[in-house]
């Protein structure tokens, strides 16, 4: 497939890049220098059976919020939590100090849980009286499946306001988040939905496929979701007919509906409220329908309420730990540092529904959720450690400002809306990733733009020792680690990382799909001691296009790799590709674009794995990888051969581990 108009886009992309990810230096919040006035740290007391009358300072008359121990800290405080579900936004009244910082925390054994969501209760049963009123507003409601599942006794409505976007809405039975009504019904796992296709004959703005069966005007006004290479967006059904539905605009970046590769999805229609596990809510009448198999007021029903369980934008020196999110997610400001989350279990951290930034911007569009959900670490010297965090839109973690980190976490299900947002999105610059495990992604696993910050001097990232697996659900041209467009990294570092199962549920093209992607023009970067295997490109991917692949060192990886747009003069000078196992692809005639290559064992010989069916890519006794590598000091240091060993693991060194580490 062409790529060659993907440099008109990539100056588009980099600058929506950049916008989210600027920050700013850390500065004096203005309660920071407050003093600490008590001789002895207080130790404050939450509880679900407390009131805020109550002095707070033991568990038998605790606080009732957690908001009133955020109100009175003061530095060297601490707010112990006892078990319960805390429906609240926790903004701190003022910072901690580095030597006396504020710290939240589950008392031992607690199960505490910060809720963004709220019940919903009173809910009727829909009746075929209620259909008819509803068919003087959508006709297309009567004689609908809607209709038909009204009549079995399997819809049910309250009144409730949530709002005029309805993509915004988000509504949970029993803890587990419903899907809106939608066609083709998706299921209830929108990282493994049922996929729809559009058919023979679409083009630009037109869907033509012939499982559309609803009558003429039926899909009028409708939301939808298109999905196409690496790009994800959504738009309004302009006018519709059986067999074909046309958008208000082509899909943004590429301009066109391809037949048989664009799949799609349509929603915002009464009418397909007609599967276990769906809504549909009516923002005019201010009323919420489900489909249950009994009455939802038998189950505990949840709406979202809170986008922040801890709003600590304002707050420094603070730690939360051992808190339950749900349905909530905690942000740091540009100003924040020293903040620390620890032992956060997160599950439906964000959500929404619209992607699609103005008709026909690429680059804000396919960058939806990078900046702004998950767990957002914004500012310097923040971090999240030893954290479970699932289910989200966007991001399990937002890496924003300077010198955060993020490490030990296991973040999964996350992307389900297949936008550049990922596991752990990294902006900024001077970041550090290690350790972490992540997988079932919508696109890639960590998304790493480097970015400048106003007033600080930048530095290089390091992205280390994760386990990515179950990435590119939803986008192809992707990797496990990707890292976009046209950016000098300072020798950023992409190492020692285990790249493995990609799992696109895609039926279509599935191009791209590599352990280490640097495309668009990604400089000054050392990608070494990384082991993949089930990726299409092999383990790294370099794509010049652009400004070219420039002064990259590529050593010591384990996998194979492919190389794109380095071959013309220039194109790849200062590029080193050394010390590599496996196959490259687009290596013959490279070196006329700068790069060199040598030291590679590629795929006509066996390099003798110790049980490569068994992925353990530890270098046998008898391999001809052994002994023969170019020396990379602090790259393939330790081997016990004269010379160090080709691919990711050193001959006779101990086996390097990645993941977190618990």
């Amino acid at each position: 497939m062409s790529r060659s108009w993907r440099h008109l886009s990539a100056a588009a992309l980099l600058t929506a890049l950049t916008v989210v990810a600027a920050g700013h230096p850390a500065a004096a919040h203005p309660n920071k220098t407050r003093p600490h006035t008590s001789q002895a740290a207080t130790t404050y007391y939450v509880g679900p059976y407390g009131a805020d009358t109550n002095p707070g300072t033991n568990a038998t008359n605790p606080f009732r919020h957690i908001q009133k121990c955020a109100d009175v800290m003061v530095p060297g405080d601490t707010c112990e939590i006892v078990s319960g579900n805390y429906e609240e936004t926790v903004v701190p009244a003022r910072s901690g100090t580095a030597a006396l910082p504020i710290t939240y925390k589950a008392a031992s054994g607690a199960d505490v849980t910060v809720n963004g969501a709220s019940k919903v209760t009173g809910f009727d049963p829909v009746t075929a009286a209620d259909v008819t009123a509803i068919a003087q507003k959508d006709p297309y409601a009567a004689d609908s499946q809607f209709s038909d599942a009204v009549a079995a006794g399997h819809v049910y409505s309250t009144a409730v306001d949530l709002g005029s976007d309805v993509s915004t809405v988000q509504v949970f039975t029993d803890k587990k988040m419903d899907v809106e009504a939608q066609w083709p019904y998706p299921g209830t796992d929108l990282l493994d939905p049922s996929l729809q296709y559009a058919g023979e004959g679409s083009a630009d703005a037109t869907i033509s496929d012939a499982d559309l069966t609803r009558p003429a005007g039926y899909w009028d006004g409708a939301r939808a979701l298109t999905g196409y290479w690496y790009i994800s967006a959504t738009g309004t059904v302009k006018s519709s007919a059986v067999g074909s539905v046309t958008l208000d605009v082509a899909p943004p970046c590429v301009h066109k509906v391809v037949p048989k590769e664009t799949r799609y999805a349509l929603s915002g229609k009464i009418g397909e409220l007609a599967h276990p596990g769906e809504w549909f809510y009516d923002p005019t009448a201010k009323r919420l329908y489900v489909y249950g198999d009994d009455d939802p007021d038998n189950h505990t029903v949840q709406v979202k309420r809170r986008t922040l369980g801890f709003d600590l934008t304002g707050a420094s020196h603070t730690t939360v730990k051992g808190v339950k999110l749900f349905a909530t997610t905690i942000q740091t400001g540009a100003s924040s540092t020293g903040v620390t989350l620890d032992g956060i279990t997160g599950t439906y951290l964000s959500h929404y529904t619209d992607i699609t930034r103005g008709a026909t911007d690429c680059g804000s569009t396919v960058t939806r959720g990078v900046g702004d959900t998950g767990i957002i670490l914004d500012g310097t010297y923040n971090r999240i450690v030893n954290s479970d965090l699932s289910l989200s839109a966007g991001n399990g973690v937002a890496l924003r400002g300077q010198n955060n980190t993020a490490t030990d976490n296991v973040i999964h299900d996350v992307d389900y809306m297949g936008t550049y947002a990922a596991g752990i999105a990294v902006q900024g610059n001077s970041q550090t990733v290690t350790h972490n495990t992540i997988s079932t992604v919508g696109r890639s696993g960590i998304n790493l733009q480097w970015n400048t910050v106003d007033g600080l001097d930048p530095g290089k990232d390091t992205i280390a020792y994760n386990d990515i697996s179950g990435y590119a659900r939803l986008s192809l041209d992707v990797a496990a680690i990707y890292t976009c467009c046209s950016a000098y990294m300072m020798g950023s570092s992409i190492d020692h990382n285990v790249l493995h199962d990609p799992a696109p549920t895609t039926t279509s093209t599935t191009f791209g799909i590599s352990g280490v992607y640097a495309d668009n023009g990604q400089s000054d970067l050392v990608i070494a001691d990384n082991v993949g295997w089930g990726n299409r490109e092999g383990t790294v991917m370099l794509n010049g296009l652009g400004t070219g692949s420039h002064d990259n060192g590529v050593y010591n990886n384990t996998g194979g790799m492919t190389l794109f747009y380095v071959k013309e003069a220039g194109q790849s000078t200062g590029t080193h590709i050394a010390n590599n196992i496996g196959p490259i692809k687009g290596l013959d005639g490279a070196s006329a674009g700068g790069l060199v290559a040598d030291h590679n064992m590629l795929e006509t010989v066996d390099p003798r794995f110790v049980d490569a069916a068994g992925h353990d890519y530890q270098l046998a006794a008898d391999s001809p990888a052994r002994n023969v590598g170019l020396a990379v000091p602090g790259v393939n240091d330790g081997s016990t051969d004269p010379a160090p060993s080709l691919g990711a693991y050193q001959y006779g060194a101990p086996k390097w581990t990645a993941g977190a580490r618990r």
